[in-house]
């Protein structure tokens, strides 16, 4: 891998751990864009590295994108909103982030001759039920329908659930409220969440860039648990196995269970061990031999989901959360953030 690679959002989690991949790479710079200029300046001075260039602005301008990827040979698009809530309060921000943003990078790429460009997606966009999922299913769309006609720039997509111990998720949250004596707040004990760590994010994009098709989705077999039984392990591991847990209620736009594929994605999805790819749907406007014919496999498929993939007892539990620098650090008594 030569050439330059642009993070959108490169100030978040993924952006960070991208970073300790490929620093001392062949990548000849790798530049982020981003809006926070305290997160980049942050940065700029944990790295203290000639290949890092910061580059201002937001993918909902496309002049500023545009500045930012003339000369790039490939782009990680991680930009987004994602914080379920917030997007339901304000589903128009997530349409502008979201949606438009991503037709922004796209846009941008393909006009400056970008070779690969993969875009993050989430497992919330999978039978969508809130606007965050929403905006993230509308970019999907865009990826697969500006891949039909980028001949010389490879756009993919990748698909993954919660990230572990990353910025917003709810294991610092916990580790939390169990440090300062308070109880557990829990939406649904029996609400069921695929379980990736920060690497396993990286492992599927980077998996995505190497093997991927314009147009076509990858996501990682992932194992899942429930929030009880994460619940569990966290108090375990922190001795305090008896603290209390406080059941209020699912949130807003909240599911029960997460989809990674849907069922009519599973009819066409490959198999290929540790991933599954979804190839796009390349159907053009002609639909009369489709509702002709229909398709009798779909009904016949199951999803992929966070209930019927494997499940993690609490012992399972622990040793993945083991595998975390932040828990690692918080089982040795250390105050530590959230990978960032």
């Amino acid at each position: 891998m030569e050439g330059a690679l642009l993070i959108t959002g490169g100030t978040g989690s993924f952006g960070n751990a991208v970073l300790r991949r490929f620093l001392d790479s062949n990548l000849s710079e790798i530049r982020i864009l981003s809006r926070d200029e305290k997160k980049q300046d942050d940065m700029r001075k944990k790295y203290n590295h000639p290949k890092l260039k910061f580059y201002i602005g937001d993918v909902r301008d496309y002049q500023s994108v545009v500045n930012s990827v003339r000369g790039v040979s490939y782009i990680y698009h991680a930009a987004a909103l994602k914080q379920v809530p917030s997007c339901e309060f304000h589903p128009m921000e997530a349409v502008k982030t979201n949606v438009l943003g991503t037709e922004n990078v796209l846009e941008a790429a393909i006009s400056c001759g970008v070779k690969r460009v993969v875009c993050l997606s989430t497992d919330k966009a999978v039978y969508p039920i809130n606007a965050m999922g929403i905006s993230k299913a509308m970019m999907e769309k865009v990826i697969v329908a500006k891949s039909r006609t980028s001949s010389e720039t490879v756009i993919c997509a990748t698909r993954y659930g919660n990230v572990m111990a990353s910025r917003g998720s709810v294991i610092p949250l916990f580790t939390n409220q169990i440090r300062a004596g308070q109880a557990i707040t829990i939406t649904d004990p029996n609400m069921t969440r695929f379980m990736m760590t920060l690497d396993d994010a990286v492992d599927l994009v980077l998996y995505a860039f190497e093997h991927g098709n314009p147009g076509e989705i990858f996501v990682q077999k992932a194992p899942a648990a429930t929030i009880e039984t994460l619940a569990q392990a966290l108090t375990s591991l922190l001795g305090a196995p008896d603290h209390p847990i406080n059941i209020i209620g699912t949130r807003h736009g909240e599911k029960l269970f997460e989809v990674l594929l849907s069922r009519e994605e599973m009819v066409a999805a490959q198999d290929l061990g540790g991933y599954y790819r979804v190839p796009p749907d390349l159907r053009d406007l002609n639909y009369g031999k489709f509702v002709d014919q229909g398709e009798t496999k779909i009904s016949e498929a199951v999803e992929y989901n966070s209930h019927n993939t494997s499940r993690l007892d609490v012992e399972g539990m622990k040793a993945l959360l083991l595998k975390l620098r932040f828990m690692q650090a918080v089982v040795r008594g250390e105050h530590i953030e959230p990978e960032e």
